[in-house]
């Protein structure tokens, strides 16, 4: 049997330790997704499946989005919402065409800019037109109301708070009435905004990214948080109206690791 000095144990355990923590950084956390479900509807009949995909930071298909979209098109939801920062630069706009192809294109879709689209002067006019081919429509200050199961549902994009021109205020020019109200905001901190801009609107839901849920944090605390993030972070966000929920999101930014913040996408029944 061979002996281990006590040195050589600790030296072991710290080599161990690090690498654990590289594959949880760089792989883990970034590619094994956490799927959060949520029920926040006021009755249990006609109730409307959303899923919200933020932060994708498109540059590669990987096998990773492909499993998202198969597990989308399993939960067959009613509508898919892409808050913001989805690429960084327009020649990836086409690798965000081929994942957005591996979704039922029957599911409607609505997607708003983040900083990262004016930041990586993407094109935008060439990304609406990857929206449209895919049945999804790209919302900058404006509004569409549908109707899903005999409800009516109006959904407010914004564009980018930090990046863009975000302007409420516009963005529900012409709003028709409607029970259901959603805001998809890239930034959160333009929640505080909104809070003092909708005047007599019921807003039921906002929906957020940019934060990426710190991208790493240490003991669940962000030593940084991008200009937009607010006092906000990630999750929910319910102690004064109107109630947000900020995701994590699924990409990264700057640095290619997440750490204690782990991808994420977003399920909600309203």
């Amino acid at each position: 049997m061979v002996k281990i000095t006590r040195r050589k144990f600790i030296k072991r355990g710290i080599l161990a330790s690090i690498g654990l923590v590289l594959l949880d950084s760089l792989w883990f956390e970034k590619y094994i997704i956490d799927w959060n479900y949520f029920d926040i509807s006021k009755s249990s009949k006609n109730k409307i499946r959303v899923i919200q995909i933020s932060d994708l930071h498109f540059n590669k298909l990987r096998s990773f989005h492909k499993s998202i979209a198969r597990k989308i098109n399993s939960l067959k939801p009613d509508l898919i919402f892409i808050t913001g920062d989805s690429v960084d630069k327009t020649e990836n706009i086409d690798s965000l065409n081929s994942f957005l192809k591996l979704i039922d294109e029957s599911i409607k879709k609505y997607a708003i800019t983040g900083n990262w689209e004016y930041w990586g002067n993407v094109d935008l006019t060439k990304l609406s037109k990857a929206y449209s081919t895919n049945n999804c429509e790209l919302l900058i200050n404006e509004n569409r109301t549908i109707s899903i199961r005999n409800r009516e549902i109006s959904i407010i994009g914004t564009d980018d708070l930090v990046g863009g021109n975000a302007d409420f205020t516009k963005a529900i020019e012409n709003l028709k009435h409607a029970k259901t109200n959603i805001v998809l905001t890239h930034c959160p901190a333009h929640r505080d905004i909104i809070a003092m801009q909708k005047e007599q609107l019921n807003i039921d839901l906002v929906l957020s990214g940019h934060t990426h849920g710190g991208q790493i944090t240490l003991l669940g605390i962000a030593p940084f948080k991008p200009q937009g993030s607010g006092n906000y972070l990630k999750g929910w966000y319910k102690e004064s109206e109107p109630k947000m929920y900020v995701s994590k999101g699924i990409g990264t930014s700057i640095l290619p690791i997440r750490f204690g913040a782990r991808a994420e996408i977003v399920e909600i029944e309203i």
